[in-house]
This record gives C-alpha cells, sequence and structure tokens, in this order.
C-alpha cells in the first residue's frame, strides 16, 4: 500500500505579490513538516483575484508562466507538488491560469475555460482540459467555475487523471448574502460540486479557495478533499486552513470502480445532441 498525504488550502491572497509569496512559503513548510506531498493552494494565489465580478480595470500583475514568479515557486515547492493560480501573460493576452509544479519546473499548466459574469473582460479563455503525469501521480486541474461544468472533470477523468485539482477564488452570494457564510447558498454549491464531481468521475479532488475578502468579494474558503465515493475526508470549512488526509490513491480508485464503475459502464453512442 502506498499512500499519499494531500493538502488543500483556503486562505487569503492580495495583490501585494511578496507578501503572497511570504504565505506561500509560510503554508508549504507547515504542509511538508505535516507530510504533505501534494499541496493545492487557490486561483490567484500569485497576485490576487479580481476585485469585483462586474470588470476589474486593474486587474491582478501578469505573469509569464517561465518567469522568475513560477521559478521561485518552484524552489519553494522543492520535493513537494505544488498547485498555485495566477494571472498568466501571453503576448497581449492574460489568462486565468494555475501551474503545478515541483522543484524540477513547470509539470503541468491550465488555463481556466469557463468565464463568468464579466471575468471575460479581464481574461481570455483556455480551451482544452488534459492530465498529466506528477511523481504524486496522475493529474488534471481546473479552475473555479469550471467546475460547475461536468465535461471539465469527466475530459480529465477519460484523460487517466487520477486526482483532479480544483483551485478557486470562490465567493458567498452576492444578491442573497447569509450572515454565515456555513448558510450560505453559494457555499452550498461550492460544497455540492466538489462532491458531485468526485463521485460521478470515482476519483480523488483536491479543492482549494480563497478566504476571507478582496474587493467587493467575500470568498467562502472550503477547502476539502474528496474521496472517489464523494465523501469528504477533510475540510477547513468556511475559515482559512489546510484540509488534510491521507490515501491510497491507486486502491481507493480500485475500490470504488470495482463494481459500479462510471467511466467504464458509459454509453457515449447515447449521448449525441440530436440533428437540429
Amino acid at each position: 500500500m502506498t499512500t499519499l498525504r494531500m493538502a488543500a488550502v483556503a486562505a487569503p491572497f492580495g495583490r501585494d505579490l511578496e507578501a503572497g509569496f511570504a504565505l506561500v512559503a509560510q503554508l508549504v513548510d507547515a504542509a511538508r513538516a505535516d507530510g504533505v506531498r501534494l499541496l493545492a493552494l487557490p486561483e490567484a494565489a500569485l497576485g490576487g483575484y479580481l476585485a469585483n465580478l462586474d470588470g476589474d480595470a486593474e486587474g491582478p500583475p501578469a505573469l509569464d508562466a517561465d518567469g522568475p514568479e513560477i521559478r521561485r515557486l518552484s524552489t519553494l515547492a522543492g520535493d513537494m507538488v505544488v498547485c498555485a493560480g495566477f494571472c498568466e501573460a501571453a503576448g497581449d493576452a492574460r489568462y486565468n491560469s494555475v501551474v503545478c509544479v515541483n522543484g524540477d519546473g513547470v509539470l503541468g499548466r491550465h488555463r481556466k475555460v469557463h468565464q463568468p459574469l464579466s471575468e471575460d473582460a479581464s481574461y481570455a479563455a483556455g480551451d482544452r482540459f488534459a492530465a498529466f503525469d506528477t511523481p504524486v501521480g496522475r493529474l488534471g486541474m481546473m479552475i473555479c467555475y469550471d467546475k460547475a461544468f461536468p465535461e471539465s472533470a469527466r475530459a480529465l477523468a477519460l484523460d487517466g487523471a487520477e486526482i483532479a485539482v480544483c483551485v478557486s477564488a470562490w465567493p458567498g452570494s452576492r444578491t442573497r448574502p447569509a450572515a454565515d457564510l456555513a448558510d450560505d447558498r453559494w457555499t452550498r454549491r461550492f460544497d455540492l460540486f466538489d462532491r458531485a464531481r468526485a463521485l460521478e468521475n470515482q476519483m480523488v479532488w483536491l479543492s482549494a479557495n480563497q478566504s476571507g475578502t478582496f474587493g467587493d468579494l467575500r470568498f467562502v474558503a472550503s477547502a476539502k478533499v474528496v474521496d472517489p465515493g464523494g465523501e469528504v475526508l477533510a475540510t477547513t470549512g468556511v475559515a482559512a486552513g489546510m484540509a488534510v488526509a491521507e490515501l491510497d490513491v491507486r486502491e481507493a480508485l480500485a475500490t470504488a470502480r470495482r463494481s459500479m464503475a462510471h467511466l467504464r459502464d458509459r454509453r457515449p453512442s447515447a449521448y449525441l445532441a440530436p440533428a437540429p
């Protein structure tokens, strides 16, 4: 039996890159001391998210995917595998991206495909979901609103992802906010998507999220680790923290898929859209 100790973080990250890196270093050190080998940090961990969802003229600092900030993240990761969100510069375009690194460099990268409200005023959209191999197993990544679309996680599962890492800056409801985030309907949606995507694809799910407030947004935190049966193994609740769990990933996947194997039992020919 080979177990993997993994963790998902809920923490506040803002525009100050140096402050952000100080927090990343603190979280990485704490995770390493606890034996964590895979760590998921939130969306926009490097440079912060948008100040609101109606269009942020300033936006976060745009970073080169091969630039010094990502190399710095890689150095901090060392022998761990670390996923973190950032604003990616690509010529004149900007992408809401997540990168997966260890001390050897970049292992994988994903550009957010699905864009809520006015996010497309600040970012271009990605166009694919792809899994990739890492020292801790085959991973797939997505960002926040991506998980509201079943096809996102299914594409990763069909590409062999054993673990999905979803990084978010998921806020509480703006129209009917609850005084207690634990009672907020957007918190319930966040948690529901995490459990459903893990269960329907019978995969391990790490969900990281921003916490606290930034601009007009109040984030729901709720970082968690979910097993292939949709059971929450660890969660921060609606507070900042680190959800840590240990699991034999291969054994957990084999057990979940032994009898009712959702990927095996698919009927793709029945899913074709009807002709117009």
